[in-house]
């Protein structure tokens, strides 16, 4: 059954955009007093993702930016969203998120994604070859999971994870499609959907996530988060109007010309054929972007559709104060909601 929106934990994906005319110092600082700013209006998490080879990404050395963001902050989860594991040696990753979770103790997550987070190019670089791939994924976080706790059988025979053994660190798995859902079903793991970029297996991975799931002594029943892009203004008109500088990114990342953030554009259909504009609506379908008004009605009907047990919102916005803004607003329609109910129960019990 769908919970009202105040009831739906609340949580951001930042990817440290870096701006035309910025730097990537630039945008660590805009994060931090962004992780602030939510940290103060009831967000629950703040994740990072990884890419790579992208100038308008500043969170390739994701681990780095999250020990930056959790030293800046208070009581706000902090993660990734998510290191991408194929990319790293799993004991690297464990001795990472055994550091953070030692530093920042009850507040730190690692969402684990098996995609590269980049091109071929990149991937080689990172992965010194081509010879890993997704497909050992599951062997990878086997691997991983047990730095964390290992089997005394095989004491002696694997490296240890200092810090990192014995902690007990919440591990994710996000994927845009059935396999990591698949995974996390018979792992008895929490799974994140990335429907903010791909959409289109959202309610199946739902559906097969929710019905094979295992309990597990990390979770006795399935816990689904959904991404969606958010973007909220004053007026409808201004939110679509900063909504561009998302529609450009994705553009560019079609004709293969990834770049730094854009500012908004009065016309995108100057901008772009419609191809092009068919193929950037479908990837960002799960979009919700307007006024309050508009924006709470769309986000309950999301949460109609995917019941979902938590959002992540994204928002790429060219001005920092525009998305300050975007996210305080996106607080107070949760506020509001609250108010509201406490007021219906308050008027059923008179």
């Amino acid at each position: 059954m769908r919970k009202p929106i105040h009831e739906i934990p609340l949580s951001i994906l930042d990817l440290a955009p870096v701006v035309e005319g910025g730097t990537p110092a630039q945008s660590f600082r805009n994060s931090l007093d962004l992780a602030q700013h939510a940290e103060k209006w009831g967000y629950h998490r703040f994740w990072l993702a990884e890419h790579h080879s992208m100038p308008g990404i500043a969170s390739s050395a994701t681990s780095v930016v999250i020990g930056y963001v959790a030293a800046g902050t208070t009581n706000i989860r902090v993660g990734s969203g998510g290191i991408m594991l194929p990319n790293h040696a799993p004991l690297a990753i464990a001795e990472q998120f055994g550091t953070l979770e030692s530093m920042y103790p009850g507040r730190i997550d690692l969402g684990l994604g098996r995609a590269p987070g980049s091109d071929q190019i990149a991937a080689r670089a990172l992965r010194r070859g081509l010879g890993t791939s997704g497909d050992d994924f599951p062997e990878l976080l086997d691997e991983l999971r047990g730095y964390f706790h290992p089997d005394p059988a095989w004491r002696g025979m694997m490296p240890r994870a200092i810090p990192g053994e014995g902690l007990n660190i919440p591990i994710w798995l996000l994927g845009s499609s059935d396999f990591s859902a698949r995974l996390a079903a018979n792992l008895g793991l929490p799974f994140a959907f990335a429907s903010h970029f791909a959409p289109d297996y959202l309610i199946p991975a739902l559906k097969l996530y929710r019905s094979q799931f295992r309990p597990s002594k990390d979770l006795d029943k399935p816990y689904a988060m959904v991404g969606v892009n958010v973007i909220v203004a004053d007026t409808d008109e201004e939110a679509n109007w900063l909504a561009t500088s998302q529609q450009l990114s994705f553009l560019n990342v079609i004709r293969g010309q990834a770049g730094k953030l854009q500012p908004p554009v009065d016309n995108m259909d100057a901008l772009w054929n419609e191809h092009e504009k068919m193929l950037v609506q479908k990837q960002l379908s799960f979009s919700v972007v307007g006024s309050k008004k508009t924006v709470r009605e769309r986000l309950t009907a999301v949460l109609e559709l995917t019941e979902a047990d938590e959002l992540i919102v994204t928002g790429q916005i060219y001005d920092h104060h525009a998305r300050l803004r975007s996210y305080e607003l996106l607080a107070e329609i949760v506020q509001e909601s609250r108010e509201e109910s406490a007021e219906t129960r308050g008027n059923a019990d008179r």
